[in-house]
């Protein structure tokens, strides 16, 4: 009879790139929108994305970003907030063998605003994602 069963060793994720954005402030006053409120402090969130097949692309991180973004707005939504002031986000690409990741950590100050809501604008500097060549 075995008391202990070994785990079976699973290879650690390496890093294989990284980008980060700080936070900066996106939200444009000219529109002529009055903030009603505003979070005390950010919101964030981190979303992963499994790739088993194909490295990802550029085009792949920059629509990991957008992604995260749009279910960080979701999620302050429910808490009565419909708009990002401040955005910021750190993209990690991991590797585990053929597999590869993409850790997304998305970070947000919620705000209200009154009015028409602007157009939802890309996340800022997603741009620098779809012209790296480091992550292949």
């Amino acid at each position: 009879m075995k008391w202990f069963r070994r785990r079976r060793r699973e290879d650690p994720w390496e890093v294989v790139g990284c980008e980060t954005v700080k936070p900066v402030f996106t939200f444009d006053s000219g529109d002529y929108h009055d903030l009603i409120y505003v979070q005390e402090g950010d919101t964030r969130g981190r979303y992963i994305f499994e790739f088993t097949r194909q490295a990802p692309s550029g085009v792949h991180c920059s629509s990991a970003v957008q992604f995260a973004r749009q279910q960080l707005l979701r999620q302050v939504t429910t808490k009565g907030y419909n708009v990002l002031l401040e955005e910021g986000w750190s993209l990690t690409l991991l590797r585990r063998g053929k597999c590869h990741r993409i850790q997304v950590d998305y970070t947000g100050r919620p705000g209200c605003i009154s009015g028409k809501l602007p157009p939802l604008r890309a996340p800022p500097f997603t741009a620098l994602l779809e012209g790296q060549h480091i992550f292949s």
